[in-house]
């Protein structure tokens, strides 16, 4: 009876967990890669963690019955602390939304020599941000997934109006374009220098150039499967312009529980026009 007890008292231990997503409070996106820590409050030596995956997932496992502390941190937002309770065996779900800090600070003069930017590449995949496209410099001051394309190793672009991508060697025709999983045909043009995506409604973009999954078939030279942002809590808009082109945004909530959301986006170029 003892070794039965024994037994029944580590099997709950192993499945006492504690799991959710951490949430982007204005704009309801999932945070990737923020630190979720759980500390005790009974027992102060208990301290666990984990980091959210790119869907903003965490998952804390084996944990004992008792009052803890979750405290929630990422760079640029401010440190979220939560008072939680966990019985013994039980999986408990708790979804966390964190704020973007506010921060005023002085006048900074920074001087210095220029350095070349690196990307950092893996042989066979590469994840492109929302944040990554903006950091790069771009024609006509808008951000496009066409121009950070063209840092990546073993990436050309060619061709007048209609931009045709080779990757490592491949023709156009061997390359998938994805857009939450539909097909995209001739995404991009002028020489490669423009894409048909608003890069305001881009969250990751996942470019395989060699071994991707069965479940990207057709092509045998790469996969670009590019994901969207939600629409968000709020109805709100955007409306650009600039040399090349013009774009307009629109996005928010579809029922009054705020469940689900809509996004519209429409993009137009003025290459047309100044080439006649």
């Amino acid at each position: 009876m003892f070794c039965t007890s024994f037994l029944n008292a580590q099997n709950n231990s192993s499945r006492t967990t504690l799991r959710g997503f951490v949430f982007e409070k204005n704009t309801s996106e999932p945070i990737m890669f923020a630190n979720v820590i759980l500390q005790g409050i009974d027992n102060k030596n208990i301290l666990k963690g984990t980091a959210t995956d790119v869907n903003g997932l965490y998952n804390i496992t084996s944990l004992e019955s008792g009052n803890y502390k979750l405290i929630v941190t990422y760079i640029g937002y401010d440190t979220t602390e939560l008072n939680i309770f966990i019985k013994y065996g039980e999986v408990k779900t708790k979804n966390i939304e964190i704020t973007e800090s506010s921060v005023k600070l002085n006048e900074v003069k920074i001087s210095g020599d220029r350095i070349e930017m690196k990307t950092e590449v893996k042989a066979a995949s590469i994840k492109i941000t929302s944040q990554d496209l903006k950091i790069i410099p771009s024609i006509g001051g808008e951000p496009d997934l066409a121009q950070y394309m063209q840092i990546i190793p073993g990436v050309v672009f060619t061709g007048d109006q209609g931009g045709q991508l080779y990757i490592r060697g491949g023709s156009p025709i061997q390359n998938k374009v994805l857009l939450d999983g539909m097909t995209i045909y001739s995404p991009f043009h002028s020489i490669g220098l423009f894409s048909v995506f608003d890069s305001d409604i881009i969250r990751t973009t996942d470019v395989y150039t060699g071994g991707f999954g069965a479940e990207y078939g057709g092509r045998i030279s790469s996969i670009m499967d590019i994901k969207t942002v939600d629409g968000g809590k709020k109805l709100s808009g955007k409306l650009s312009s600039n040399t090349f082109g013009s774009k307009v945004l629109v996005k928010g909530p579809i029922s009054k529980n705020k469940k689900s959301s809509f996004i519209l986006s429409a993009k137009t170029s003025y290459l047309d026009k100044t080439s006649e």
